[in-house]
This record gives C-alpha cells, structure tokens and sequence, in this order.
C-alpha cells in the first residue's frame, strides 16, 4: 500500500502543471461544492462480486459555504439473498475555509433505515459520521484528502472506524478529467478493515458529466466498475 500511495503523489506532482481550465461546472472535481440554489445530481450504477449497484445522490446549495444532500442505493444480488436498498445517507459539508492555497471543509451526517441484508455492519440501524475534507486547487490539478470517522452504536456490537482518503485529480484539456483515489479504513472490529485504490475517467460537456470508474479491494480481492452521469441544475 505504501508503494501504491508513493506512486499516487508522484504523479500527482508530475501532472501540476497541466492545462488551465475552468474549475466552474467540474463537479468531479473532490473539492467542488454546489454553489447557492444550484442542485447537482449524481446517478451511479456499478457491478462487483455478482452484485450490481444502482444509486442517486442529490445535493444543494444552501448557500455559497454550506451544502445538504441526501443519497441512497439500491442492490441486485444474482448469486445470494442481499437485495435491497441501502441506508439513507442525510449530510452536509461546510466550507471552513477557503484561499488561493488552502481549501477546509467540515463533513457531517448520518445513516438510517435500510435492508439489514445490505446495510454494513448488517445490525447498524443508524450510522453517524464527521469529518475534515482540506486540499488544494490549481488550474489543472486539484489535490485532496478526507479524514472521516463513523460510530456505530449497540450495546453488544457497537463500533467505529476511520477512513483516511487521499485524492489526485487532473484536468488534461477543456473536456477531459484523470482522477486517481484511495482509501484505507481502520475499524475496532478487525473484520471491517478495507484498503481501495480506484481510477476515474471524466468527459465534460457543460454542467453535464460522464464518469467511468474502476476500484479494486486488497482485503476482499474485489474488483468494482461502474459509471457516473452528474447534472447541475
């Protein structure tokens, strides 16, 4: 993993100097935020491990440094029982701070409801998360990083975990995006420890986009592909 994150900064650096283009409508982007009364639409479908994923994310602008959004998925199991729809995620990510080299945000939220088939850990009836979103825009890289813990609460089962999420987002030309990501989970219960590396591809056409995507699982050996279609309205 430390060779894999080593690599992920390298070309972070390489690619600074990339082309300038607006960073206005580049919703992709993993510092961008809604601005007041705008909406955006993120509609997600995903294949992993025989089971195909379909979800839809809404968020809005309350204003210039505060964002609410809600989220949910939906799941088709084609080898098992674990069909069923997700918790509903209820957030918002506030804008600490913002300057031409330093860009701050609060994340908060939580998880409820949701098919005990497809919720993780299966018995959590509600999830809670905060976090600290920080990073740096340039006119053609964007680098980040998300720190974010979650706490489950039961009397017997109770736990939480960390996920550690490091961002390298390049944009090529006017139409064309390269993302790179990772995250590392660190959990009190052993069995929830996750490490993901993914690639994202993004194509530009106005305040529309289309993203493809492949993540890979070390713990699991899970391979996911999907695509996004973000609209903002």
């Amino acid at each position: 993993m430390r060779k894999i994150l080593s690599a992920f900064l390298c070309g972070a650096f390489l690619f600074g100097s990339a082309n300038a283009n607006s960073l206005e409508f580049d919703t992709s982007d993993p510092l961008y935020m809604p601005r007041a009364e705008e909406i955006l639409s993120e509609s997600t479908v995903s294949l992993g491990h025989d089971i195909l994923r379909f979800g839809e994310k809404l968020s809005y602008g309350l204003n210039d440094r505060l964002t609410i959004s809600a989220n949910t998925h939906y799941q088709i199991d084609f080898s098992g029982t674990d069909d069923g729809f997700t918790s509903t995620d209820l957030g918002g990510v506030y804008r600490a701070g913002a300057s031409d080299t330093f860009v701050s945000d609060v994340i908060f939220g939580f998880k409820f409801g949701g098919s005990r088939n497809v919720r993780t850990p299966w018995f959590a009836d509600s999830t809670y998360y905060a976090g600290w979103r920080f990073g740096r825009q340039w006119a053609g890289l964007t680098l980040a990083a998300t720190i974010q813990s979650n706490w489950i609460f039961d009397d017997l089962r109770g736990m939480s975990y960390i996920d550690l999420m490091p961002e390298a987002y390049f944009r090529l030309d006017a139409d064309w995006r390269l993302g790179m990501s990772a995250i590392i989970r660190k959990a009190t219960t052993p069995s929830y420890n996750q490490e993901w590396v993914g690639m994202k591809v993004v194509r530009q056409f106005g305040r529309t986009q289309y993203v493809g995507h492949i993540d890979y699982e070390f713990e699991g050996d899970d391979v996911q592909v999907g695509a996004r279609v973000n609209i903002l309205f």
